[in-house]
């Protein structure tokens, strides 16, 4: 293992480290809307048995954050103080579980670190249908499952059956649907403090890992969806430039692109950030854009809906780290 860690970090491993540590490394190359600051170290682990001893060897007060594709994810200019652990193109595995018996449903098994796309074609690919919508999610399945994610009338814990979770003192654990509180964008343990804005998922158990339940079906059907849904984005979203998805959750019974527009406020810059003329529910990076200017930019679209409208639009977009 490359370590060229700051002294203060001690790791204590208990078998050989068999991933990456860099030292310093710029979020912004690691985050869709490519900007942000440095974290003070990033491991690449090399599997998820990796994964799980590099957790176990942490100093317990070190923080931790785990990241995927970074597309719903923002590092102030003053960076994140911990270790940042990157899954993407590591747990990546998708597979198919045999049914039980006759006429049951099929189900598809993934890692935390696969594209959501990837899902959806591997699901059509297999002849089963139900996982199209995850085509239109441009993240990982760790981070659909974190904050069930969806589009186009569907979530992603619709059909999740059983989830892996590493706890932070290295454990892997296995919980149900009914372990979770879930809703459009939040998925927090059932028994977890409503006090805390980051509820145990997260900061101390981080999603590695589950299944989806999926009905046998028609493939050619399922990736004609999956291409129906794929036209849609790009006729809609501002693909071309760096963004991080929908900025802000629909509040029930509307849209927040409908408020932000209806607000006059595509169009709207702060320094190289800029609310979409394409999609008014997308902040992009039109080139050179800090962190601090999507930030102040999320913050300034929040204050004039609520200012015009009454409506305190939510942000989906993580933002961490020092201003």
């Amino acid at each position: 293992m490359n370590m060229t860690e700051p002294a203060q970090f001690t790791p204590m491993p208990t078998q050989p480290l068999r991933g990456e540590l860099r030292s310093d490394v710029p979020m912004s190359k690691h985050v869709s809307w490519r900007a942000g600051g440095r974290a003070d170290r990033v491991y690449i682990p090399a599997d998820l048995d990796d994964f799980v001893a590099f957790v176990r060897a942490l100093p317990t007060a070190e923080p931790l954050l785990v990241v995927g594709l970074g597309s719903n994810l923002l590092v102030r200019e003053g960076g994140f103080r911990g270790t940042v652990v990157l899954l993407h193109g590591v747990l990546s595995s998708v597979s198919l579980l045999p049914a039980a018996g006759a006429g049951a449903a099929t189900c598809v098994r993934f890692e935390a670190g696969v594209a959501c796309p990837k899902v959806a074609r591997f699901a059509a690919m297999h002849g089963l249908e139900g996982a199209e919508f995850l085509a239109g999610i441009p993240g990982t399945m760790g981070g659909a499952l974190a904050m069930n994610a969806g589009c186009y009338g569907s979530q992603t814990w619709d059909r999740v059956v059983e989830a892996t979770l590493l706890t932070r003192d290295g454990r892997l654990v296995e919980r149900a649907p009914g372990d979770f509180e879930l809703g459009y964008r939040h998925v927090a343990l059932a028994h977890a403090p409503r006090r805390d804005p980051l509820p145990v998922l997260g900061r101390d158990e981080w999603f590695v890992g589950a299944t989806l339940q999926l009905d046998a079906g028609d493939g050619a059907r399922a990736r004609a969806r999956i291409k129906e849904f794929l036209s849609r984005r790009i006729a809609t979203q501002p693909l071309q430039q760096p963004n991080a998805g929908s900025v802000f959750r629909n509040p029930p019974g509307d849209h927040a692109a409908r408020l932000i527009e209806a607000c006059g406020l595509k169009g709207m810059t702060i320094g190289g950030a800029e609310v979409s003329t394409k999609h008014a529910n997308f902040i992009v990076n039109r080139g050179g854009a800090t962190a601090s200017d999507m930030e102040a930019l999320v913050e300034a679209v929040r204050q004039r809906v609520l200012l015009r409208t009454g409506v305190d639009l939510v942000p989906e977009v993580r933002i961490v780290g020092d201003a």
